[in-house]
C-alpha cells in the first residue's frame, strides 16, 4: 500500500494574543506529516469549521503527492469559490501537502522550486510612532539593527488627529482625517530624507483609506521622496484608478494584501500598473497558486513583496521565505521585528519555542534552515497552553470613519 492521508487536524493557538490556525496532515507512515498555515484571525472559527467538517472527510485516504489535483478539487468542490474563509482553509492543506512532499524528497521546499536565487532575503520592518519625532527615533533604532528598508507610519493607519470636527452624537469608531493624515506623512518623509538622504529605503502603507483622487495626489506628492513603494493606495474595488496614478507619477506602487482572486490582480499586473504584488499567500489559497502568480508577475516585470503580518504563523512566514529565495523577481519581504515593541512578538522566545525552525532575521535579511519541507514544526503541547478566544479579536481599528462619521474601508 502506498502513502495516504490518515488524518487532518487543526491546531489553534494564540501565543502572543493573536489567534493563529495551523493545519496538520498525518499519513499512514507514522513519522511523515506536514503542517500549514490557515490563519484568518478575524474569522478563525469559520476556517476551522471548513477544514474539520468539509476538507478532512474529502482528504482521508487520498495520496498526498497529488497536490495539484487536490488543490483544484478543493477549490471547485464548494462551487462558489475564492473567498477568504475557503481560501485560507485550502491554503493550510496545500502548505501541509507541500511540506510532506519536501520531506519525502529529503529537500527544503525552495529546492523543489528550483533552488536559491540569492543567499539571503532582503526584508523590511515597521517603524511607527504617535508623532513624527517618535517615528524618527524608531527608524534610527532599526537602522542600528541593520535594517536598510523600513516601513514608516505616524499615528497608525490614517493618522491620529485630536482636532476632528465631528457631528453631534457621533457613531463609535476609529475616526481619521484624510487631509491631516497626508500632510503628516509628507512632513515625516521630508524629515527622513533630510536625516538619511538616500541611505535608507522607506515605504508607507495608506491601508486603502484614501478616496481615489486623494490617492492620486498623495502619490504625486510622495514622488519627490523616492519611496521603495506606496502600499495599498486604493481599495481592491477601485483598482482601475491605478491607471490614473500611473499616468501622473513615478512613485512605485504595491498592492494586493486583500486580494483573493486572480481576476483582481490579472489586469493591474499585465498592464504594469503596479511594481510589487503584495498578496497574503494563505488568502489566495497557498503555495500552489502563489508559484503561478510569481511566474505571471515575472513576465511583466512585477516583483513580489508578500504580506508578512503578525497574524500569521511562523509556518506561513517560512513559506513566504521559500518562495522569496527561489523567485528571480523577489522585491522585498515584510517582517514584523519584535524589537519595535509596536506589535505582538513574531520572533521572540515563545514563538521560537512553539514553532521550532522558523526563519531568522539578521542585519536586514531573512535566513531559512535547510530542513526538509517547510522546515518549521509546532509544539502542540505548548500550543495548548495559549488557547484562541473570540475576545482576542479586536475590531476597533477596523471600524474606520471619516470626520462626519461615514464608515470607510479600514
Amino acid at each position: 500500500m502506498g502513502i495516504e492521508i490518515r488524518n487532518v487536524r487543526v491546531i489553534c493557538t494564540a501565543p502572543e494574543g493573536v489567534n493563529l490556525v495551523t493545519v496538520k496532515i498525518e499519513t499512514n507512515e507514522p513519522e511523515l506529516y506536514g503542517v500549514g498555515c490557515a490563519t484568518f484571525t478575524h474569522r478563525y472559527l469559520a476556517v476551522v469549521s471548513v477544514i474539520e467538517e468539509y476538507l478532512r472527510p474529502f482528504l482521508i485516504g487520498k495520496d498526498p503527492a497529488n497536490i495539484e489535483d487536490l488543490w483544484q478539487s478543493i477549490m471547485g468542490m464548494s462551487y462558489w469559490r475564492n473567498g477568504p474563509v475557503l481560501n485560507n482553509a485550502l491554503a493550510g492543506v496545500d502548505m501541509a501537502l507541500w511540506d510532506i512532499k519536501g520531506k519525502m524528497a529529503g529537500m527544503p521546499l525552495y529546492q523543489l522550486f528550483g533552488g536559491k536565487c540569492r543567499s539571503g532575503i532582503p526584508c523590511y520592518t515597521h517603524a511607527e510612532g504617535a508623532t513624527v519625532e517618535q517615528t524618527l527615533e524608531r527608524v534610527e533604532a532599526l537602522r542600528e539593527r541593520g535594517y536598510r528598508k523600513i516601513r514608516v507610519q505616524v499615528g497608525g493607519y490614517g493618522g491620529k488627529n485630536p482636532n476632528l470636527h465631528k457631528p453631534e452624537n457621533p457613531f463609535p469608531g476609529a475616526y481619521f482625517d484624510p487631509k491631516a493624515y497626508m500632510k503628516n506623512v509628507l512632513k515625516l518623509m521630508e524629515k527622513l530624507r533630510m536625516t538619511y538622504g538616500d541611505t535608507l529605503d522607506f515605504c508607507h502603507d495608506s491601508h486603502e483609506r484614501l478616496s481615489p483622487i486623494d490617492a492620486v495626489n498623495f502619490a504625486k506628492e510622495l514622488e519627490q521622496y523616492n519611496l521603495l513603494f506606496l502600499e495599498d493606495a486604493l481599495p481592491p474595488e477601485q483598482v482601475e484608478w491605478f491607471r490614473v496614478i500611473r499616468q501622473q507619477t513615478a512613485t512605485p506602487l504595491a498592492m494586493g494584501e486583500l486580494f483573493n482572486n486572480p481576476h483582481e490582480w490579472r489586469t493591474i499586473v499585465s498592464e504594469r500598473l503596479i511594481d510589487y504584488i503584495r498578496v497574503h499567500v494563505s488568502q489566495i489559497g497557498g503555495i500552489t497558486p502563489a508559484r503561478k502568480l510569481v511566474a505571471f508577475c515575472d513576465a511583466y516585470g512585477v516583483r513580489t513583496a508578500w504580506h508578512g503580518p503578525v497574524d500569521m504563523t511562523p509556518i506561513g512566514h517560512a513559506v513566504n521565505a521559500h518562495l522569496d529565495i527561489s523567485s528571480p523577481n523577489l522585491g522585498v519581504q515584510e517582517w514584523a521585528d519584535s524589537f519595535t515593541g509596536l506589535y505582538p512578538t513574531l520572533n521572540g522566545p515563545l514563538m521560537q519555542e512553539m514553532f521550532p525552525g522558523m526563519p531568522e532575521s539578521r542585519d536586514g535579511y531573512l535566513y531559512l534552515n535547510d530542513r526538509p519541507g517547510i522546515g518549521v514544526d509546532i509544539d502542540e503541547e505548548l500550543a495548548k497552553k495559549y488557547p484562541c478566544t473570540e475576545s482576542l479579536v479586536s475590531w476597533d481599528w477596523m471600524l474606520a470613519r471619516l470626520p462626519d462619521g461615514t464608515a470607510v474601508r479600514p
